[in-house]
């Protein structure tokens, strides 16, 4: 999830359950330049601690040959797998043919496995959506082009580009990968608590369930725990956890990107406006603490 899956969260993510770990998306554009600003984004973009393993490192382009380029530099950083980006439905993305917009053109994605297949050490993955649109929905077509050319594992999102997140993901689409494929199958959509992975699992034959949307705020899903379990001081324990590791990773920018998680946390309880606001704009991370440790 760009803007929320890097370092601070996915470790949180991980010691509260989760078993594999993907990276933000990176463009192969900002790869392959050789700007040394961009490369040192996308550097952090890719860090990762040991204990995460195994880490997916998340491509997206339309360029077969540039994403082979960016794949092969990114090889530096030891990624146990490259995952190409089939799914985003951002029109700055899909809207290039990149993301979801690969969807439109199967041939290229054919080529896009063929190739970092032959010549990466590592396993190549995807992450798609089921369609362009209702009109379009082909999913099993893409699936399968996936599997024949070298890929390795598959998540799946269950719903169109044109969907973006609304509406209901049709998990049938799924069952219906899982046997024209012989490559694991990832589930992924409409998971908001724990017992929702036990029955997109038992809907669709899929190995595994991706969590996106619904760990922020409620990493303890991962763990298999309902948010309106966890007790307060658990709560603390890991905001403050979670604001340590911003605050290592970025520096003094790291409460500024904690707050949208801040947020999330604190969601389910009504909170005054005048002290959500107060959380939100201190610019202190023992400030924010305080006034977090007090409430809870």
């Amino acid at each position: 999830m760009d803007g929320f899956s890097d370092l601070p969260f996915r470790s949180v993510c991980r010691e509260l359950g989760s078993a594999i770990s993907y990276t933000e998306f990176v463009n192969a554009i900002d790869v392959v330049q050789r700007s040394p600003r961009v490369r040192k984004r996308v550097a952090q973009r890719v860090n990762f601690l040991s204990e995460e393993r195994p880490v997916a490192f998340q491509l997206f382009d339309h360029d077969p040959d540039r994403l082979l380029e960016a794949a092969l530099i990114l090889m530096e950083f030891l990624p146990d797998m490259i995952d190409i980006n089939l799914g985003c439905s951002d029109r700055n993305v899909a809207g290039r043919g990149a993301g979801a917009g690969l969807l439109r053109t199967p041939e290229v994605i054919g080529e896009i496995f063929r190739k970092l297949t032959a010549r990466l050490s590592v396993p190549v993955t995807a992450k798609m959506r089921i369609g362009w649109d209702d009109t379009s929905l082909n999913y099993l077509q893409v699936a399968k082009i996936v599997a024949d050319n070298g890929g390795a594992l598959l998540a799946v999102h269950a719903r169109t580009k044109k969907q973006g997140y609304g509406g209901q993901a049709d998990w049938q689409t799924i069952a219906e990968i899982c046997q024209a494929v012989s490559i694991p199958v990832v589930g992924n959509g409409d998971v908001r608590r724990a017992e929702d992975i036990d029955r997109l699992k038992a809907a669709t034959g899929c190995q595994a369930v991706m969590v996106g949307r619904a760990a922020v705020g409620n990493p303890w899903i991962f763990g298999r725990h309902e948010r309106e379990d966890v007790p307060q001081s658990e709560v603390w324990r890991v905001m403050r956890r979670h604001l340590e590791r911003s605050l290592e990773f970025y520096g003094e920018h790291g409460l500024v990107l904690f707050r949208k998680h801040a947020s999330r946390y604190l969601s389910p309880y009504p909170i005054p406006t005048e002290l959500r606001k107060q959380l939100l704009t201190v610019s202190e991370p023992e400030e924010f603490l305080k006034i977090v440790e007090q409430y809870l």
